[in-house]
């Protein structure tokens, strides 16, 4: 058990609510912190706090809404620049809201936000209050062919990947837009070099008091410039400033006005490297970033964490030719059964497994199954995850330092022909496929289920039917429907039956997923069978009829006469009056059962003297010891 040496005020370094948006990191020996830090929920500020007793609090202005505008903080990280430590800033990632140069209109906008480790504030101005304070925008967007772009503003998560270069690391953001019509979902990428040139472009124009900041503006930039944080590197060689505190006040006031910058961050590759459009069944919450060498190059596996349990697998790849990225789809995962949001994913590369967690618990999976690929080389290379490649045997878990020469791996392309071009490999798998035998009744609906390993995979329909013998590709129109699930028949057909057969093609690689054999039951037929199974059924049981009951009971002492499992399939199949014919049946048995063991506790004759019986020998069995002591003496005697 923690034993509890000392006690602070929580004020400041976290949220009083739980459920509202809060981020924090340590740098050295100081707490800072993005959060609400009243009770209500409206003063948002961004705090730095000590342990120590010598250190002071700084933090943004009281209710100054330039500065933050109900924010939804995301994420903070110490991020270095130099080598020097005084020239140590702290990266802010959240979103706000944005007032028009009306004063009316309003707009999300994603942010990235800074302060510099050593700020100590000014000495008659901005006194305890951050004087290198600065912000920009995060622009992730799609371009549109008209020239009008597709915005996603508000912010969800943010990953950071320094694992190379701790201080040029890479920026991963998750947006959505702000819509409620249209619903999506993107990631984009930026670089660090980008957003520091952001941070050292000119400063945006204010306008209606500080509400609106609007295009930048020429205007002489004071020294030393504001958001730069006082050290060796960024001071003029023999300049007395020895921390922001000796600032002259046209610096600080600067600053206070001039929070924003004109620039914003563009991502790397000018578009999304993933996004998804449409009312999505699940939102995405969170999610995290593996950089995965591979033989063809390095490539971002994206793990995108959901609020109903799913994790979604995504491959980016940047093509050499287009210059655009290309997201593929490689897996989606279901975490937990019962839907919960995912609220965080970290990635054990030394363990090759992802951890995500929840609310309620932590799970751990394998960051990639290379066996449900297939046991083709021409399935492992088209499935163009980084993590896998084809060894000479199976779909096995690539590794860049293994020297063993017989690799087969294709992620950029993904072609089967090149990388498989010595294998023994058989182009259609047909005759390997079982045969799987379907009935579906006239005027029902039917479903042939296909589902190929390869979600890039196109997927065609062929048929040849018993009637012609003729072959051809399955059309499809209103009754025959086409789904993700498979072949879907809203209304069969007699002429419907045939021989399926499902087929996956992809990079000009075709393969037989499923095969099935479709019987289709004439719904007069149908009739015709039910009619005489329930000829059948009532006569062995017409002469024991009972006033009570609604309809035919067995005999007692005789059970009722057993039938094949498929017939109430069949009965349910059928026109509603048998239906519930069927359902009548069911309740006359049930009936029928109740009925016989009430009646045969209170029957008369052969029963009734076996119950009797059976009376007294528990009776017998249960007597007291001292009953039984006189009987065993006489026998002695």
């Amino acid at each position: 058990m923690l034993e509890v040496q000392s006690q602070e005020s929580g004020r400041g370094k976290c949220p009083f609510d739980t459920n509202q948006p809060f981020t924090s990191t340590v740098a050295g020996q100081q707490l800072f912190t993005g959060l609400f830090a009243d009770f209500f929920g409206e003063d948002s500020a961004i705090l730095r706090s000590s342990c120590g007793e010598h250190q002071q609090t700084m933090r943004t202005e009281h209710a100054d809404q330039h500065l933050l505008h109900e924010p939804r903080f995301v994420y903070s990280r110490l991020i270095p620049e130099t080598d020097d430590p005084d020239d140590d800033k702290v990266y802010f990632f959240f979103s706000e809201t944005t007032t028009g140069s009306d004063g009316r209109s309003k707009a999300r906008r994603a942010r990235v936000a800074r302060v510099c480790v050593n700020d100590a504030g000014g000495e008659r101005v901005l006194v305890n209050k951050w004087t290198t304070f600065t912000k920009t925008r995060l622009v992730c967007s799609v371009p549109g062919p008209d020239g009008i772009d597709t915005h996603f503003d508000e912010l969800v998560d943010v990953f950071v990947l320094s694992e190379r270069d701790e201080k040029n690391p890479i920026i991963y953001g998750l947006f959505s837009t702000v819509s409620h019509v249209f619903h999506g979902f993107a990631v984009c990428v930026y670089r660090m070099v980008d957003v520091r040139d952001a941070f050292s472009g000119p400063y945006a124009q204010q306008y209606a008091g500080y509400r609106h900041m609007g295009a930048s503006r020429q205007e002489k930039v004071p020294y030393p410039r504001p958001g730069f944080c006082p050290s060796r590197i960024t001071s003029w060689p023999g300049a007395q400033l020895r921390g922001t505190r000796s600032y002259p006040d046209a610096v600080l006031h600067f600053a206070r006005v001039h929070p924003l910058m004109a620039r914003a961050v563009l991502p790397s590759h000018g578009a999304p490297v993933w996004h998804s459009a449409g009312p999505p069944e699940c939102r995405f919450t969170s999610f995290t970033v593996d950089l995965v060498e591979a033989a063809d190059g390095v490539y971002d596996v994206i793990f995108l964490g959901t609020d109903c349990g799913k994790v979604l697998k995504v491959v980016s790849i940047n093509q050499i030719e287009s210059g655009e990225p290309e997201a593929i789809i490689l897996e989606e995962m279901q975490i937990f059964k019962t839907p919960m949001p995912i609220t965080t994913m970290k990635i054990s590369v030394k363990r090759g497994q992802l951890f995500v967690g929840s609310t309620l618990g932590v799970a751990r999976v394998a960051v990639s199954e290379c066996a449900r690929y297939g046991n083709e080389c021409a399935e492992c290379c088209l499935a163009r995850d980084p993590y896998c490649a084809w060894d000479g045997m199976a779909c096995s878990t690539y590794q860049s330092f293994s020297r063993r020469r017989f690799r087969r791996q294709n992620v950029r392309n993904g072609d089967p022909f090149i990388q498989c071009l010595d294998q023994n490999h058989q182009g259609d798998l047909a005759s390997r496929l079982p045969e799987h035998l379907v009935f579906g009744v006239e005027r029902n609906s039917t479903l042939l289920e296909c589902q190929p390993r390869s979600l890039q995979a196109s997927v065609t329909w062929h048929v040849q039917h018993f009637h012609n013998g003729r072959r051809g590709q399955v059309k499809t129109d209103e009754r025959v429907m086409a789904t993700e699930l498979g072949l879907l028949f809203r209304s069969l057909h007699r002429l419907d039956s045939g021989l399926y057969s499902c087929h996956a093609a992809e990079h000009g690689f075709s393969q037989t997923v499923g095969r099935y054999r479709l019987e289709v039951i004439a719904n007069a037929r149908l009739e015709g069978l039910m009619e005489r199974a329930g000829d059948k059924k009532e006569r062995p049981f017409a002469a024991v009829a009972s006033s009570r009951q609604p309809c035919t009971a067995s005999p007692v002492g005789r059970a009722p006469v057993s039938q094949p499992w498929f017939k109430g399939v069949m009965h349910l199949l059928g026109t509603s009056q048998h239906l519930q014919d069927f359902c009548q049946n069911i309740g006359c048995k049930a009936a029928w059962l109740r009925k016989g063991r009430s009646g045969r506790k209170g029957s008369s004759g052969k029963w009734a003297l076996g119950q009797e019986s059976k009376k007294r020998r528990r009776r017998h069995r249960t007597r007291t010891p001292r009953a039984a002591k006189p009987k065993q003496a006489r026998r002695l005697n």
